[in-house]
């Protein structure tokens, strides 16, 4: 599946979508990630046929469905709210899509028991939905997007949102169960990062109408190539500070940090980020000629990890430390190592190293 060049513009609005060209592979588990209004419902709209795009192509298995209905399309999608007939029982919701396109019986009740099984519902098949509580009934929503075997993918609207948060992680481990035992193409929407970056295989991250990145949950986190998903991905997201080349090395916070090896890259730069996660700042000996000077303003004990909050200058930067480390106290005076093999460089928002 493939969208080619799209773009998409509601009316006078500024763009929703603006030049996506992505390529899912059959069978894999994809998440289109982002904060509200970014487009990605938007997105999975156009891929279901719900909605035509202004610009661009949408190609299944090479063949150009642009402006075929959503119904020949051959898709399945699970929209954030439950959508299931509250007069039918789970196993009667489950059939319903099956008997709609002529299934036999025989293997629609076969099929209809698999599904209720991996749903973990096979004791409330005879039960009638209106009794059951919201998330029970978003299971069977998923179970009619899932019972189909003929489908091209199945696309899923923020699923989880009416879920009771402890149950959120039962759900997602089931999906990811239910895509390794059905080998179905599964999309994913959602604004959170945990569901995204624990379902999929890989993830398009989307900002402002643009896919900014797409890749699997450590090329994210290690290499983003875009400051939005440095600062989207993580907890606390990377720290960005503004920097710029001098004589051999990184001018920061008005200090310059030894960097010869990388002046070919950002010698000719200008002003540019530094970008590092806060996983990778590190306490250095005081007066250490490759770390900066700061003061802590903020120590908090998170239970498995510590976080630091300090600034060298008016510069911004945490840390997320080991238990076992010694915290700095509020008011301390302390070196960072900033510079390692995990930072980089930023111009204009997108990476240049």
């Amino acid at each position: 599946m493939r969208l080619a060049g799209i773009g998409h513009r509601y009316g006078d609005a500024p763009p929703a979508l603006t030049d996506i060209d992505v390529t899912w592979e059959d069978g894999g588990a994809y998440a289109l990630l982002g904060p509200s209004g970014c487009g990605k419902t938007t997105m999975l709209n156009i891929i279901s046929g719900l909605l035509t795009p202004s610009e661009g192509r949408v190609l299944f298995d090479g063949v150009d469905v642009t402006d075929r209905s959503t119904v020949s399309r051959n898709i399945a999608q699970v929209f954030q709210f439950p959508v299931i007939y509250d007069t039918m029982t789970v196993a009667e919701n489950l059939a319903f899509p099956l008997r709609n396109r002529g299934v036999a019986p025989d293997r629609i009740k076969h099929r209809v028991g698999v599904i209720a099984e991996m749903l973990e519902m096979s004791g409330q098949l005879d039960t009638r939905a209106a009794g059951l509580a919201a998330d029970a009934k978003q299971k069977i929503s998923l179970g009619r997007g899932l019972v189909r075997e003929d489908v091209s993918a199945v696309l899923f609207d923020e699923p989880l949102t009416v879920i009771d948060p402890h149950l959120k992680w039962q759900l997602r481990r089931k999906l990811k169960q239910i895509h390794h035992e059905l080998k179905l193409t599964l999309v994913y929407v959602t604004h959170d990062q945990v569901e995204a970056l624990t379902f999929a295989d890989q993830v398009v991250v989307m900002t402002r109408g643009r896919a900014v990145q797409i890749g699997t949950a450590s090329e994210l986190f290690e290499r983003p190539q875009h400051t939005f998903v440095g600062n989207f991905i993580g907890s606390p997201g990377m720290n960005f500070l503004p920097a710029k080349w001098s004589g051999e090395g990184i001018e920061v916070a008005g200090h310059v940090l030894p960097a010869r090896e990388l002046k070919p890259t950002l010698g000719d730069a200008g002003e540019f980020t530094l970008g590092v996660r806060p996983e990778y700042v590190q306490l250095a000996a005081a007066g250490q000629s490759d770390a900066l000077p700061a003061k802590v303003q903020k120590a908090q004990d998170i239970g498995t990890y510590q976080l630091l909050t300090a600034t060298s200058g008016d510069t911004l930067i945490r840390a997320r430390l080991s238990p076992e480390t010694r915290t700095p106290k509020v008011g301390d005076d302390v070196w960072l190592h900033v510079l390692g093999t995990h930072t980089c460089f930023y111009k204009n928002e997108e990476l240049i190293a």
